[in-house]
């Protein structure tokens, strides 16, 4: 038997550049020995807060921070996402396009018309709440009240009473006398389930043309004798062109921003 080597090809081939690359930079480092190296000062104060202003305002910066690392849950439970988002879910398994239109593409989608719908509520909340504590009329608590009263409002008219009965039941508190006397952890998962709820809905309305299509497609199969092709793969073109005949993104789209109104 022959003698082995110690390293493979490739160890041996990867240790000769590393040792080229390091030799490399040894010699231009002493070329230019006087090089400098700009490094930006850094300081941190560790003296006590100066006053109540202060510490207001890294409490703002901690609020901020927070308010950014929950912005993906607060965009879903807060706006129309959810219905639209599960609306295009529906669509496309009714279809029976497996991945087209892709992941992307539908939450795309349902973000651009989330910022549609939800335009109005943001520039009510901007003009009534930011812009008065950015002007110094407001405090930071009324800054907060008043930043929640447009959400607020657009949740509760699309929530149904139901929901809004069952999670002020769970909370073991009196009946509120108005609707703004409810808390948004009564508000918020009330509206997300009710969105939901809405979204299956809209999700039985699409699959009953295609299902129907479905039925058809498989009866006329069973008359033939093909029980061994798969009516799935015969219905989907017919599927595809009725929803393009009829202009099916438009009706859907439009149907889900009125839906909003």
């Amino acid at each position: 038997m022959g003698v082995r080597h110690f390293c493979p090809r490739g160890i041996a081939k990867a240790f000769s550049i590393f040792l080229l690359a390091f030799a490399i930079a040894l010699l231009a480092f002493r070329i230019s020995p006087a090089a400098e190296l700009n490094v930006p000062p850094l300081t941190l104060n560790l003296n006590a807060q100066d006053g109540p202003k202060q510490l207001s305002t890294v409490l703002q910066i901690v609020i901020i921070l927070t308010i950014l690392s929950v912005a993906p849950a607060i965009l879903l439970m807060t706006t129309s996402f959810t219905r639209l988002v599960i609306a295009f879910s529906f669509l496309r398994h009714a279809l029976g396009t497996q991945q087209s239109p892709p992941n992307q593409v539908i939450v795309s989608l349902a973000l651009f018309l989330t910022f549609f719908i939800m335009k109005p509520v943001w520039e009510k909340a901007y003009h009534e709440a930011y812009v008065p504590y950015r002007e110094g009329r407001i405090s930071g608590e009324e800054f907060l009240q008043d930043i929640q009263r447009p959400f607020r409002e657009f949740m509760l008219k699309h929530t149904r009473e139901k929901d809004l009965a069952l999670f002020v039941s769970l909370s073991s508190k009196s009946k509120p006398r108005s609707p703004d006397e409810l808390p948004l952890t009564v508000v918020i998962p009330a509206f997300a389930i009710s969105e939901i709820t809405t979204a299956f809905e809209i999700g039985f309305l699409l699959y009953i043309p295609f299902l129907i299509l479905d039925m058809v497609v498989a009866s006329i199969l069973l008359s033939m004798g093909m029980m061994m092709l798969p009516p799935v793969m015969i219905s989907l073109p017919f599927k595809i062109m009725l929803f393009v005949l009829v202009d099916g993104w438009n009706l859907l789209v439009g149907s889900l921003v009125k839906s909003f109104g």
